[in-house]
């Protein structure tokens, strides 16, 4: 039996009564437990693509992706409230998929196929980056567990990933569930990386346009994405309503 199985026996009655995020604590996936596998996996993740001479560190794509991701950190650890301090990571996979992930603790990845297709702007690449470290700050990986959990789903569960097409990313890793991030929590991942780009002097309006890009470049496809993913025309107009909260945020911080 495995150790969740064990467990959630145990504390069944608990953790009715209890938030996602204490349940994955009471069955051994508490935050340092899920950054330690993460940094695990993340690892295996590295050594894979540069095995397979995917790991870009040079080009002009991966300097301006680490260039914006330096950038965003220090306003990222501004933001961590997991009382864990991050050791983020970031690394640029050469790769044709619309794609960028955050493991939890910080590690990152942000496919090539995601700026070179896209044609992304650095006001862009910080939307994209922004949003995937909201999905670490706020653990939704680790929610997502508990979510599981109090659902009854069993599993080896290790610290896993999902990235902007909805794929969970990440060796090692099996979560059960399809859909590991709700609409909700994607939203919030929208709305924390708009705060985090405009504070780290990145024009929000970008976070708009990414998502226009994205709409034409699914041929302006409007189907949630795994059901849980907003369609991209609400994250539009969701956004669109947080610009007077963020744009004077911008101002104040652009370079």
């Amino acid at each position: 039996m495995n150790k969740i199985s064990k467990k959630y026996g145990l504390w069944f009655g608990v953790a009715a009564l209890a938030g996602c995020t204490s349940v994955a604590d009471m069955v051994g996936y508490d935050t340092a437990a899920l950054n330690e596998g993460a940094e695990r996996n993340y690892t295996q993740v590295v050594q894979k693509a540069r095995s397979q001479n995917a790991l870009d560190v040079s080009s002009p794509t991966a300097q301006r992706v680490h260039r914006v991701f330096s950038r965003l950190v220090p306003y990222a650890n501004r933001a961590n409230r997991t009382g864990i301090p991050f050791n983020w990571q970031m690394n640029v996979i050469r790769s044709n998929e619309l794609n960028a992930w955050a493991m939890p603790g910080g590690k990152m990845a942000v496919y090539t196929g995601m700026v070179e297709r896209l044609q992304l702007t650095d006001d862009e690449i910080a939307a994209v980056i922004g949003h995937e470290m909201t999905h670490a700050l706020l653990e939704h990986s680790k929610k997502a567990i508990g979510g599981q959990v109090l659902t009854g789903l069993g599993g080896s569960i290790l610290a896993g990933a999902v990235g902007l097409d909805g794929n969970l990313v990440g060796v090692g890793t099996d979560l059960l569930a399809t859909k590991p991030f709700s609409r909700h929590q994607e939203s919030e991942a929208d709305a924390g990386g708009v705060r985090l780009m405009a504070q780290a002097g990145y024009n929000p309006q970008a976070a708009i346009s990414v998502w226009e890009k994205m709409n034409r470049a699914q041929g302006g496809s409007q189907v949630a994405v795994l059901s849980t993913h907003p369609a991209n025309n609400t994250r539009i107009e969701a956004i669109r309503r947080m610009l007077p909260e963020v744009m004077p945020v911008y101002h104040q911080n652009k370079r």
